[in-house]
């Protein structure tokens, strides 16, 4: 092997290495996405405190990546086709550890409502619409690895199926506080949970978006599909920062 033939290997495998950390971080997230539903749903405590800490490696994973792809943009001069790729491996990682954060924030309300009445039906139907996300993002990362633009499109357009599952519970939500006011307080840890997977749902979506643009060279054209928005939301959570 000559030394253009060795630079051109190393640096494949540099492009390599960082779109299997990619993958390797999706596989992280989509766990803390089940975990933290499910620690709501089975009331379990220790798998609420697992994610919680979990959320610490995928944010390392985030810097590595940063690392790396720093590195191949200033060693290795990457040509367009590949600088796309490169770039594109940058956000799709500062989505994946924001879907994180929002896991983590899930377990620790999760914590929080182990304290509390259970809402009926509440935490199942929570696990149903975080499972809709993580498949989502498990279809998103496939459609990254097959380099499948319409896969991503079609993950794209399950986005409006999470915010018809967010609306529904907010409305469910509300008339379990009107009935009884000493829901409120359950109902609105439980309505923060449920907007933080609909915006896990917004993350995906952003990630779906780049494997087009890695794909294709375009971002999609069309806006993505969004369901109808609830008449009142709450905004920020006082929780986000709080470890």
């Amino acid at each position: 092997m000559n030394d253009s033939q060795h630079i051109v290997s190393s640096y494949d495998r540099d492009l390599e290495g960082v779109q299997a950390l990619i993958i390797k971080m999706g596989g992280l997230v989509e766990t803390a996405i089940l975990d933290c539903a499910k620690a709501l749903e089975m009331r379990d405590e220790e798998l609420a405190d697992k994610v919680r800490k979990g959320d610490k490696a995928i944010d390392a994973m985030m810097e590595q990546i940063n690392e790396e792809t720093a590195f191949v943009i200033a060693r290795r001069a990457p040509a367009a086709s590949d600088l796309r790729v490169v770039l594109s491996v940058m956000k799709m990682s500062n989505n994946l550890e924001r879907i994180g954060d929002y896991a983590k924030n899930i377990a620790k309300r999760a914590g929080v409502l182990l304290q509390m009445t259970p809402i009926e039906g509440s935490s199942g139907a929570v696990r149903r619409m975080a499972r809709e996300v993580e498949l989502m993002l498990k279809d998103a990362l496939d459609s990254y690895i097959q380099r499948d633009p319409e896969l991503a499109q079609v993950v794209i357009n399950r986005d409006k199926e999470v915010d018809q599952m967010y609306n529904a519970l907010f409305r469910e939500f509300l008339t379990f506080m009107m009935e009884d006011p000493r829901n409120i307080t359950a109902c609105m840890h439980l309505h923060f949970i449920a907007k933080n997977i609909e915006r896990m749902g917004d993350h995906v979506t952003a990630l779906a978006e780049q494997v087009i643009y890695v794909s294709t060279g375009k971002y999609p054209e069309e806006e993505r599909p969004k369901a109808d928005s609830t008449p009142y939301e709450v905004h920020g959570d006082p929780m986000a920062n709080n470890d």
